[in-house]
């Protein structure tokens, strides 16, 4: 890998992407970083599927790093990704080895390629609360009389994307932002793409998997443990359904039923995001994620070898 200093595996929910990762770290004696919002706090191990048992191969542990790092309760964002990404990213290369980047989060994963600045601009909470009592369309508008060429790039039918862009522009009416240097990076990316229907039905025979494994209890410990079911709502789906059915809202079927379409709606929303990576320029190698495991890690290898002659 001498052209590409990071490998990236990238991929919706249930496509694969750890069992995947961790067969090439283990054949290019790499690491991984992981590229999960949620998988960063301690205790949350079946709502975020961290599925730690995987992260061994043939009794080998397989190192791995932004896992189990904050308590739950704790906020995670862009900018602290980034920090804590480059510090493993220049850890492992120390080491020798092959640093591997796996996840779903794509904003995470995108900040690196685009390796932009604003994502160290601060949550202004009062700004906020003004602008979600603002229509679409009037955010939109508020925008377009901004003068930066940031505004460019901005999400226009994401209402969330549209009040950060606010946010950012009022930052930097008053502020000026300074230039983190940072290690080059130079990567390559694989993407896991199901058909609908395949990841529909991993998708929910994952969800069943996870309730029988004890998911509603790691939530019920989690409120037991202090965290607010107003953070566990935040966290996202698994977490905010299960927080309803512990409140008598739904039933134990219209948990799994509404749970399960809510998934399958957040990894279509995943892969709408990938699309637009590949709009911006990055290059994206896709698989097929129904193909034999085996013969998909030697197509990466055969591809990461090649590239790495040049």
């Amino acid at each position: 890998m001498d052209k590409h200093n990071l490998l990236i595996i990238l991929g919706a929910t249930a496509s694969g992407k750890t069992k995947l990762a961790v067969q090439l770290a283990n054949a290019l004696n790499g690491e991984i970083i992981s590229a999960d919002s949620r998988q960063v706090f301690k205790r949350m191990d079946i709502g975020t599927g961290k599925d730690l048992n995987e992260y061994a191969i043939d009794g080998k542990a397989i190192p791995y790093h932004l896992i189990d790092i904050l308590e739950p309760g704790e906020r995670y964002h862009v900018d602290a990704f980034k920090n804590d990404f480059y510090e493993a990213f220049d850890l492992i290369r120390h080491r020798n080895k092959v640093p591997i980047l796996c996840g779903g989060t794509g904003m995470y994963i995108h900040s690196l390629l685009q390796n932009q600045s604003f994502t160290a601009v601060p949550v202004n909470t009062e700004l906020r609360s003004q602008l979600e009592n603002l229509s679409k369309e009037e955010l939109i508008a508020q925008l377009q009389h901004q003068q930066y060429q940031y505004v460019d790039h901005v999400d226009f039918s994401s209402k969330k994307r549209l009040i950060r862009a606010l946010e950012i522009c009022a930052f930097l009416a008053g502020n000026k932002l300074d230039v983190v240097e940072r290690t080059e990076i130079r990567p390559i990316i694989f993407g896991l793409k199901n058909e609908v229907a395949v990841t529909r039905a991993k998708i929910l025979n994952r969800l069943n998997e996870r309730l029988e494994a004890g998911l509603i209890e790691e939530v019920a410990q989690l409120l037991k443990d202090g965290v607010s079911k107003e953070i566990l709502i935040f966290y996202g789906l698994e977490y905010k359904f299960i927080c309803s059915y512990l409140d008598s809202e739904l039933t134990y079927e219209e948990l799994k039923l509404k749970l399960g379409i809510a998934i399958c709606q957040y990894a279509k929303r995943q892969n709408t995001f990938f699309r637009k990576m590949e709009k911006d320029g990055v290059e994206i190698n896709w698989i097929d994620a129904s193909v034999d495991a085996d013969l998909i890690k030697q197509h990466i290898l055969q591809k990461v070898s090649a590239i790495s002659k040049y």
